[in-house]
């Protein structure tokens, strides 16, 4: 039974913010890190697959939408996304068979909380969407075949924190590490025996001018200024994802 669980969540190539959550003292203690999805599509990929891989066996990994379009760049078939694209290009041999690799879940013992089911999206897909405001009814479509003894479900793909309750389930989202929506700062959660969302703050000037200076990427200061400082707001942001949560 795991004490305690640090749980990350699309980082996307941001080497700064992950680096300012690693040394988060609860997180370097913690028994495993969770990463849930979204980890190197961004202006620092190779930099931020090395940093979680030293970790080694303190890392489990859970795979994401972006995750897998990295793969399928490399393959011939592009991400709509130019940084994505850009990232894939970018990745050794060792780097894209890991992210191949990933499972679509797992699920590991947590002290105060059972069974916890970790995904990226949903358990079922790793791309479509669910929100803090969704209905019951398209909650329980997506969790339709969840084992009964499965009572905590942490995803992430949509960038904002929230815990709440959805007919006797605690669905958790620990929010985004590198590219929040809602406010600046590097967002994560701890569990055991509860939960807590976190934020760790960073000296965004600095993350923005560090990702500048050290990414390859074109428009890494665009970049920068976009999702470090996070421009979106969570409203934005809701308004934004609320079609695809088929409403």
């Amino acid at each position: 039974m795991l004490q305690r669980v640090a749980v990350l969540s699309d980082v996307h190539g941001a080497l700064p913010p992950l680096e300012a959550v690693l040394a988060e003292p609860e997180v370097a203690t913690a028994d495993l890190i969770v990463l849930t999805g979204d980890v190197a599509a961004g202006p620092q990929p190779v930099e931020v697959l090395d940093r979680l891989t030293a970790l080694g066996e303190r890392v489990r990994w859970v795979r994401g939408n972006a995750d897998r379009e990295l793969v399928e760049a490399r393959a011939g078939r592009p991400s709509g996304h130019d940084v994505a694209n850009w990232a894939a290009a970018q990745l050794r041999p060792d780097q894209l068979a890991l992210l191949a690799a990933l499972p679509l879940t797992i699920t590991l013992p947590v002290a105060g909380l059972g069974p916890v089911l970790f995904c990226h999206a949903t358990p079922r897909d790793d791309e479509e969407v669910v929100l803090v405001d969704s209905r019951p009814a398209r909650w329980a479509e997506v969790f339709a075949g969840l084992p009964e003894e499965v009572r905590t479900v942490v995803c992430g793909h949509t960038h904002m924190p929230f815990t709440r309750l959805v007919d006797r389930r605690l669905v958790v989202n620990p929010g985004s590490v590198g590219m929040p929506y809602g406010g600046p700062g590097a967002y994560w959660a701890l569990l055991g025996p509860g939960v807590q969302l976190r934020r760790t703050a960073f000296d965004v000037d600095a993350a923005c001018a560090r990702v500048t200076a050290e990414s390859g990427f074109p428009d890494a200061v665009a970049w920068a200024d976009e999702y470090l400082r996070s421009r979106h707001s969570d409203t934005d942001a809701l308004a934004a994802f609320a079609p695809r949560d088929g409403r």
